[in-house]
């Protein structure tokens, strides 16, 4: 019988698909980089850093990210922000990671593109000295124009070597995700995957999931658990394989439940579902802390652990025998413990 100890979740092998690099910035770190840089902050210490990260809603929460960032100058920067969070990955067992990051926000305040995709780049590369096999998907602002998501793919484009795919975050209300349609359409076709976020519980959310599903053709979907308001489109959703991102603990901050019962229920209706820690540093908890969560709160079954972190493998856009070796992987762990 196993016990779904924190412990046992802890040394778990996982995937996670749905980690913001620039939402892993430590209060520690944070204050570092601005000594560094030079940068003024109103917060001169750890614990007044921390009480800033206090929000009632998805733009409150970004009003103090994006303020967050303007540490963040130089190439070492990045590396420096990617590292730290690639260790605790790896503390945590996270055996493939797919790390979003936001460009635009980074060039509207003079960061050139390739200042901050070389830092985080070379981190991904030295992140299998620890047994991590990382990678990035850049994400489009969705609150910046269109015309700034061409121009930003047009880069990623130039780059094509180290991006896995493009994603889309930030304040959904009124930049539903057929604002991008153009730029998704031109990035599949270049041979990137594609992914966007639905947060929960947003103005029209059923509606930005249906066009993500039916006309965007998103692999993933980040978040978007309010898909369960249409059978229908869950049973589209199984049937085509794509896969969700649930995020418990930002949930949890931003909504009244850690959506545990969606994803029971999406588990049970056979869409792939699996736990991630979105903005770690901002919401309380790593991927660890997140299936803590979820198990306690819920009471989630071993089989429905082991699901959500098989699901988190064969939802990653790797290779078919890359996946095969950390399913057998995953077994042998639930056989042994």
């Amino acid at each position: 019988m196993v016990d779904l100890t924190r412990d046992f979740l802890e040394k778990m092998p996982k995937a996670e698909l749905h980690v913001h690099i620039e939402g892993t910035l430590e209060p520690k770190l944070k204050l570092e980089l601005a000594e560094r840089n030079h940068v003024e902050l109103a917060q001169k210490t750890i614990e007044e850093v921390k009480a800033t990260l206090q929000y009632d809603n998805l733009a409150d929460f970004l009003a103090v990210y994006y303020e967050a960032m303007q540490v963040l100058q130089t190439k070492q920067d990045f590396y420096d922000l990617a590292m730290a969070y690639l260790k605790k990955a790896a503390k945590n067992n996270v055996r493939h990671v797919e790390m979003f990051f936001d460009p635009q926000a980074h060039e509207s305040r003079g960061i050139r593109f390739e200042t901050v995709l070389n830092g985080l780049y070379q981190a991904t590369v030295d992140a299998r000295a620890l047994n991590v096999d990382a990678h990035l998907v850049m994400c489009f602002l969705r609150d910046y124009s269109r015309n700034n998501a061409q121009k930003t793919l047009e880069k990623a484009l130039q780059h094509q070597d180290k991006i896995l795919g493009i994603g889309l975050d930030s304040d959904e209300h009124n930049n539903p995700p057929m604002k991008f349609y153009y730029q998704f359409a031109k990035a599949g076709e270049a041979g990137f995957h594609i992914t966007a976020h639905a947060d929960v519980d947003q103005v029209d959310s059923i509606v930005h999931i249906k066009d993500l599903l039916e006309v965007i053709n998103a692999e993933r979907i980040d978040h978007g658990t309010n898909i369960v308001e249409n059978e229908n489109l869950v049973a589209f959703a199984a049937k085509q394989k794509v896969g969700f991102t649930s995020c418990p603990l930002s949930n949890g901050f931003l909504s009244p439940d850690l959506k545990g019962n969606e994803v029971k229920y999406l588990l049970e209706q056979g869409v792939r579902v699996c736990l991630n820690s979105d903005d770690p540093a901002y919401f309380g908890g790593y991927i660890t802390d997140n299936y803590e969560a979820e198990v306690e709160k819920y009471n989630l079954s071993a089989d429905e652990v082991k699901a959500l972190a098989a699901n988190s493998f064969k939802m990653s856009w790797i290779s078919e025998e890359q996946k095969q070796f950390y399913l057998e992987e995953l077994d042998r762990y639930f056989e042994e413990n």
